[in-house]
């Protein structure tokens, strides 16, 4: 495997062709945006007399929300005015019932029926994915429900202050980051998107190793993330998405256990310049449970240069248990989202402002910091 690269995202370069799939070469390509592809043209579509719920060509379907089950109908019948085929209330499962509530045997039909429209979609290509690779279809219905498990039943996350997250527009949500596998990112991820009363989706930006594992590079993409540089990050702000960077990078995810809980440091503040050129809010995110997933209490650093990763830890269970050792401990989790930080008040120069951009990142962290330190007086229990 080639050694891994790290790209600080406080660095203004623009990305390469080879991590992220949106440059035009090598030495990385215009950073216009381009217009969303879709999978599949016109001409692959099945017309009117095709199998029930294909869509006309030229007209999008809606896609599924979160959930687990399909919520459109299957195409044989008009929609209501409450957007379900009967235009009776949706209940929990987004399945329209008698009197708002999940309908027996039809609801069991309806969702039979709207997984082979999903099916049928993802065969024939019928699907949107943006120029960074996010396919929020794919997303909402398979991967986020693969991943609500961890989140509800495992490590049982309790999410705090998620109104501070604006309904629309841009934002950059900034959080602390360990736990020795980036599984507080991706947990971050389903808090916002389940959590949210307006359903937003966060985009991660992630280190340039996620891009090159195999496998992994492909969930990501379609998961949202992209490359952690600033170039993405602006498009992605610009575009009024939700946007997730954990400044401490390698340094927070791969310290010592002893460590615990002790924000390294932020970088440049690069984050801080971004969020500045697009008068987006900063909000920062403290997540408490997942240092204790995996205990670091060594790191072989021979393997490491090995491996081409920037650590390889050693646990109490790992790599002593195989991988029964790669489990992770069933801790209680709690995200808390913060007050948002304004950066609309400011001039477009104030981006190149030394002593602004240390005094915000500053801000940020302590912030965060003091907000860990909060939570952890307040929990019972690592595990409950």
């Amino acid at each position: 495997m080639a050694d891994a690269k790290v790209i600080p995202f406080d660095d203004d370069r623009s990305r390469g062709n080879g991590a992220s799939g949106t440059g035009s070469g090598e030495n990385g390509g215009s950073a216009a945006p381009r217009p969303s592809r879709r999978r599949g043209g016109a001409a692959r579509r099945k017309g009117a007399t095709g199998a029930a719920g294909a869509a006309p060509a030229g007209e999008v379907q809606p896609l599924p929300v979160r959930g687990g089950a399909a919520r459109e109908d299957d195409g044989t019948a008009p929609h209501g005015p409450s957007g379900t085929a009967s235009g009776r209330p949706a209940g929990d499962d987004g399945v329209p019932g008698d009197d708002g509530a999940a309908g027996g045997d039809g609801g069991l039909e309806r969702r039979i029926a709207g997984g082979l429209a999903f099916l049928r979609r993802r065969l024939t290509g019928n699907y949107e994915i943006d120029d960074f690779g996010y396919d929020a279809e794919l997303t909402d219905q398979v991967l986020m429900s693969m991943l609500r498990p961890l989140y509800e039943n495992y490590f049982r996350v309790e999410v705090k202050g998620v109104e501070n997250i604006p309904a629309e527009g841009g934002a950059l949500i900034v959080a602390n980051h360990s736990g020795t596998l980036p599984l507080d990112g991706l947990m971050m991820q389903v808090a916002v998107h389940d959590h949210h009363p307006a359903d937003r989706h966060l985009r991660l930006l992630a280190a340039d190793l996620v891009f090159v594992l195999p496998v992994v590079n492909e969930l990501a993409r379609k998961l949202g993330h992209t490359l952690a540089c600033a170039e993405d990050a602006e498009r992605l702000l610009a575009q009024g998405e939700l946007v997730g960077v954990m400044p401490e990078g390698f340094k927070g995810i791969g310290k010592p256990f002893g460590e615990r809980y002790k924000l390294q440091r932020f970088g440049r503040g690069g984050f801080v310049s971004t969020a500045l050129r697009q008068g987006a809010p900063i909000i920062p995110c403290s997540i408490v449970g997942a240092e204790e997933i995996y205990p670091m209490i060594g790191n072989s650093k021979t393997l490491a240069r090995l491996l081409g990763f920037p650590y390889f830890p050693l646990t109490p269970t790992f790599p002593w248990l195989g991988p029964l050792g790669a489990v992770p401990l069933p801790t209680k989790w709690t995200i808390q989202f913060g007050e948002p930080i304004r950066t609309d008040g400011y001039a477009p120069e104030a981006a190149e402002d030394p002593v602004l951009m240390f005094n915000l990142t500053d801000q940020v962290r302590e912030q965060i910091q003091h907000t860990l330190y909060k939570l952890l007086v307040q929990r019972r229990s690592v595990f409950f």
